[in-house]
Parts: C-alpha cells; structure tokens; sequence
C-alpha cells in the first residue's frame, strides 16, 4: 500500500461538545459539531475527520502542496509502529518519499532542519515531529485557511445544510426528541 492508500482508512472517534445546565448537569438538547462545522474550529479536528483529511488533500492538489498532509499523516503513523525493524523501514520510506533530496513528493522544510539519512538506522517515535510540527505550521497559517474560502470546502458545507435541511432530516430529528424527551 502507498502512504496515500494505507492512512486514508484511519477512524477517529467523534467530537462531542456537551452543553450543561447552571449546575454543571447535561442539558436536554446535546450539540455535536460534525462535518464542515467541526473542520472550521481547527486544524487539528479537520485531520482527525478522515473526510475533511479526503477534502483537505483534494484542496492542497490543486495548489499541488498535497504532499504537506501526505507527509503529516506518514508521521502520525510513524509514531504508532512497533518494533525496531518496522520503525527503520517506515523511517526509510518517509525519508525517501519526503525529506531526501532525491524525493518524490519533497517537502519544504527549513535547510538545516532536514535529517541525515544516519539517523535512520536508529529510529524513535518522535524523529519527525520538529519537521512535522514545520508542516503543520505551514498548513495552519497558509492552506488551511485559504481551504476554507475554498470552492472544496463551501460546496461540501452546502451540501451536508442541504442534507439537515432536507424533510427526511428533519422528520428523523422529531422523532429523536420525541423519544429523549420522554
């Protein structure tokens, strides 16, 4: 599998914002920001939404930057593998897909911030994470808020109001308070 194949799967569980009541006890009505609302809120609920990631890197193709996220989530897998082995041939394939200066989809991280190709053969978790933190960076202050002035982003936003708005929508919305209101 490519990076692009083997990270887009990724499930991430979802954001709740519970609303209390004057002593500190959940409210009758729960809010959960979802979709387009919850990508506008941060970057960081935007990569953890495996369909705002989808959108997200429709966007930066069509700046031709999608290698920033591609090279972000390698990192966020990276940290998650187990075993020596597996971390030095991870490690070696970020490398040679982001960092090196023969790489196919290079990043642009600052000159003396790039790794030596020695530090692959003894890898650690957190090896990326200050050229991961430059990209993110790079994403938050620049991309991600020309993404959400994007066409990308405000067609899917109309879509998902369309969809609440929609009679099915609001038909299943009744009888949901119809049976927590009870």
């Amino acid at each position: 599998l490519s990076w692009n194949e083997a990270l887009l799967p990724a499930v991430f569980p979802p954001f709740r914002l519970e609303i209390n009541d004057s002593e500190g006890h959940p409210s009758s009505s729960h809010q959960t920001l979802k979709g387009t609302s919850k990508w506008a809120t941060s970057l960081e609920n935007l990569l953890e939404d495996p369909e705002g990631v989808k959108r997200f890197r429709e966007f930066l193709k069509k700046e031709f930057s999608e290698e920033n996220v591609l090279f972000w989530l390698a990192c966020e897998e990276f940290k998650k593998t187990q075993g020596k082995k597996q971390m030095q041939e991870k490690a070696k394939e970020i490398y040679m897909t982001f960092l090196s200066s023969k790489a196919s989809s290079q990043v642009n991280v600052e000159g003396q911030s790039r790794l030596n190709e020695t530090i692959l053969e003894t890898p650690h978790p957190l090896m990326f994470q200050k050229l991961q933190d430059q990209i993110f960076n790079l994403m938050k202050y620049d991309s991600y808020s020309r993404f959400l002035k994007s066409d990308i982003f405000l067609n899917h936003k109309k879509s998902e109001e369309q969809e609440e708005n929609s009679p099915e929508a609001q038909t299943a919305a009744k009888r949901a308070s119809r049976i927590y209101n009870t």
